[in-house]
């Protein structure tokens, strides 16, 4: 059978902004994204929580459509619109049928160019958040994952909360808003990507009908890389019935020439039912019923950790039995079939 060649173009526009498209024929559908290659780890420590923060308010309204408007358009075309944050981008995106690719970039090009940002919309969005992150507290996987996280790469934004903090959500206020998004929404920090049927120079013609009045701007907000801290964290909750263990190792940056073994080493670590560590803990052992392995690289950094929920009695025999495969990793070789 021959492999078929995938048709991807990538073109950047004079302003700076890349666009790239996938054309493929056989489906009926479009799957756009707008991603702004900076997220939180970019924010300076007083407004940790911004960038998804920014993220809900375009959502909130623009200088042609309501919030309403927003979503009463979409759902009319049977369209699927989300956003999301990361650590090192934002992204918006939609999915639509074919036919429906002009309102589809209109709508979205709309929110990321004209957001008005309202004061009010502002306030009521601060306890939105609020909510958001009682409610990500309240869940005890969550919250080991980001304490471990804020004290493997301690005191540099890369270990900061993505939505931030209680204290830096209460502060945000309508300056701090417009500035940084005057400083991350330019056309050398966008990529618009999108995939399904359609024409790559008729999507280009579309994204300059939209972006075209965009000016680049020279941004330089790449911090420096972080040291990873070797420790041990601690946190007491009297109301959970199992212990929460979260323990990780460094891992590749997210282009390194061995990110594909880094992938493989994870799958068979963790990474499924027949994963050693499932295997070894859940299966054997019956110590865990949830117990994964997981990777996290980024731009200059990586991370590879290990999550387990298990009772108090069980967890110096869990931690046990994850660092001795650690330690088999590093001292056996992998079996062919593995």
């Amino acid at each position: 059978m021959v492999e078929e060649l995938r048709n991807i173009h990538r073109q950047v526009l004079s302003n700076g902004l890349t666009v790239i498209s996938e054309e493929m024929k056989h489906l009926r559908s479009i799957s756009i994204g707008i991603w702004i290659k900076t997220g939180s780890r970019d924010e300076d420590p007083q407004v940790n929580g911004l960038s998804h923060f920014i993220e809900h308010m375009v959502f909130k309204g623009t200088r042609h459509r309501s919030a309403e408007a927003i979503a009463r358009q979409v759902d009319s075309i049977g369209g699927n619109l989300d956003a999301f944050t990361a650590k090192e981008c934002v992204c918006f995106n939609i999915k639509v049928l074919d036919e429906h690719l002009p309102i589809a970039m209109d709508v979205l090009a709309d929110l990321v160019l004209n957001p008005v940002f309202a004061v009010e919309d502002i306030v009521r969005e601060r306890r939105v958040i609020l909510e958001e992150i009682k409610m990500d507290e309240d869940s005890p996987e969550y919250l080991v994952h980001e304490i471990f996280t804020q004290n493997f790469w301690k005191d540099h934004p890369l270990g900061k909360p993505i939505l931030g903090t209680k204290e830096t959500v209460k502060g945000f206020e309508q300056p701090a808003v417009l500035d940084l998004y005057g400083k991350r929404f330019t056309p050398g920090n966008i990529i618009i990507s999108a995939a399904g049927n359609l024409d790559h120079n008729q999507f280009v013609d579309l994204v300059v009908k939209h972006f075209d009045q965009m000016k680049s701007v020279k941004n330089g907000f790449h911090r420096s890389v972080p040291k990873i801290v070797p420790r041990i964290t601690l946190r007491n909750k009297k109301s959970l019935e199992q212990v929460q263990i979260c323990l990780g190792v460094p891992s590749h940056p997210i282009a390194h020439e061995k990110r594909f073994a880094s992938y493989v080493l994870n799958t068979l670590l963790g990474g499924g039912m027949s994963s050693r560590l499932f295997q070894n803990i859940r299966e054997r052992q019956g110590l865990a019923y949830s117990i994964y392995s997981d990777l996290n690289p980024y731009r200059d950094t990586g991370c590879l950790s290990v999550y387990a929920g298990t009772s108090r009695e069980s967890a110096f025999k869990v931690v046990q039995s994850i660092v001795s495969e650690f330690n088999k990793l590093k001292t056996e070789a992998l079996s062919d079939e593995e």
